[in-house]
């Protein structure tokens, strides 16, 4: 009978393959497996209840079709349908259904579904979920996000018409993507209001999906999500494992795409990194511009703290701003933290922002080491780790191997003293602002770049934090 059903099957193939597109088919029927034929009744089994109800919403025409060809006029489908794909110890569980030919389900619905909670949307009506204050005019541009940021612009003048589609934007905690994806989508909506926008991060979607699965309302849900002229999904990573929501997923996916509609994901690292994910789904999401948001440089820090500040109707001093830029170093939601707290305390206190204030403040918050670690320590420290003469590195020497040791000892001194960056600079043979703003930035990229140069670097700190302790 095995050899029987597959020639069976294989002519209803045949006639199917007439009917539907070369990615539809190797979507929809390559994975289907030919169980038995008894009489009229061929049996098929398919590898979820999804599958089967997609099966039955879009090709019972075409199946139809194909059985009535491969088997006669009278003949009928049915489905063996895996509920559970077991493991080596147990089998697949699967239930049997009938072919829906008649308009029948197999709980005997009609094939129509009941109202559901997703109701047509209308653009000028639709929750976008959007923050209205999240826009390019008041994210900060720099060389950690520029690429990103120019996509976003790109993809808000012509959604679903670039290269950029899907854009997927990846990057740590609070680097600013969910701020960027959503400028996106509030430029859209602002300039075109017939589109429809959606933001919903993968949390949401996940429950939604769920619960129209529990409800039998697929095919409700995906209709939609089939809407939405911009789909914003952030957090895409936490789909990681979740076979049936990536299911879903890809094939509202392949529809929007299909369809010229703009697909906007975040996730906290690239595609390529990701695991637990359906290799179909990850080459779908290479398929646009993958681009990261790195964390941000001293400068663009700076351009933030002092953004912020303005907004708030605040002039903060540069010194104060320094500080800020470089003790803070998690992520920009942290950052705004300490800004609103600093803010805060001195409203309370009636007090000017000066860095006396910001220090005693926020000592608990940012990274202020207290100690009596000297500039005199470090420099003698590094000067030995190094094995450079200590007079040369305090000095006006540019020799390369001089130069180095001479700015990470200006970053220790920065990390663990109270200096400003201009007394800084006096120590090593009166330098000014800007030379010691530049030692912090070429140390800090130098570590982003070569491990070796991190590790003596992280070496040194430890070193430097025995004598703290």
């Amino acid at each position: 009978m095995v050899a029987d059903c597959t020639t069976v099957w294989n002519d209803c193939l045949e006639i199917v393959k007439e009917s539907v597109g070369e990615e539809n088919f190797n979507t929809w029927f390559k994975p289907i497996v030919p169980l038995r034929v008894e009489g009229d009744v061929l049996t098929i089994q398919v590898p979820s209840q999804f599958f089967y109800e997609w099966l039955e919403d879009n090709y019972v025409t075409v199946l139809k079709k194909a059985v009535h060809k491969a088997i006669g006029p009278d003949g009928r489908l049915e489905y063996s349908v895996i509920v559970d794909s077991g493991n080596t110890q147990n089998p697949p569980v699967t239930v049997n259904y009938p072919n829906g030919m008649n308009g029948k389900r197999a709980n005997g619905a009609d094939t129509d579904y009941s109202p559901f909670t997703f109701r047509a949307l209308n653009p000028q009506t639709v929750n976008s979920r959007l923050n209205p204050s999240y826009s390019f005019d008041n994210f900060v541009e720099g060389d950690c996000n520029r690429l990103a940021r120019s996509a976003g612009v790109a993809v808000a003048k012509k959604p679903g018409v670039t290269s950029f589609n899907p854009l997927m934007l990846y990057g740590g905690v609070g680097v600013g993507k969910t701020h960027l994806v959503q400028a996106i989508g509030n430029e859209i909506k602002n300039n075109m209001p017939d589109k429809i926008v959606l933001y919903v991060d993968q949390n949401d979607f996940t429950t939604q999906f769920l619960n129209a699965l529990q409800n039998h309302k697929l095919q409700e849900f995906q209709n939609f999500y089939l809407q939405v002229d911009l789909l914003i999904l952030d957090d895409v990573q936490f789909l990681a494992g979740r076979e049936k929501t990536q299911e879903m997923f890809f094939h509202i996916f392949n529809q929007l795409h299909q369809s010229g509609k703009q697909v906007i994901m975040t996730s906290d690292c690239p595609p390529r990194d990701m695991k637990g994910f359906q290799e179909r789904l990850l080459s779908r999401f290479k398929w646009g511009l993958t681009a990261d948001l790195q964390e941000p440089d001293f400068e663009t820090k700076l351009a933030i703290i002092h953004r912020k500040m303005q907004a708030d109707g605040i002039d903060i001093p540069t010194e104060v701003a320094e500080y800020l830029a470089y003790s803070v170093d998690t992520n920009l939601r942290d950052m705004e933290g300490v800004l609103n707290s600093l803010i805060f305390h001195a409203t309370l206190l009636k007090k000017e922002i000066d860095l006396d204030l910001a220090k005693e403040v926020l000592k608990n918050i940012i990274r202020e080491i207290q100690s009596d670690v000297s500039v005199d320590f470090i420099q003698k420290t590094v000067s030995e780790y190094f094995k450079v003469d200590l007079d040369a590195m305090k000095g006006k020497v540019k020799k390369r191997e001089i130069v180095i040791p001479r700015q990470v000892a200006m970053y220790f001194c920065k990390r663990y003293t109270q200096l400003t960056l201009a007394l800084i600079g006096e120590n090593f043979g009166g330098r000014d602002h800007s030379t010691v703003i530049h030692a912090l930035e070429s140390v800090e990229d130098m570590m982003k770049t070569d491990s070796n140069f991190k590790a003596s670097v992280e070496e040194l700190g430890k070193k430097l934090k025995m004598r703290m302790n």
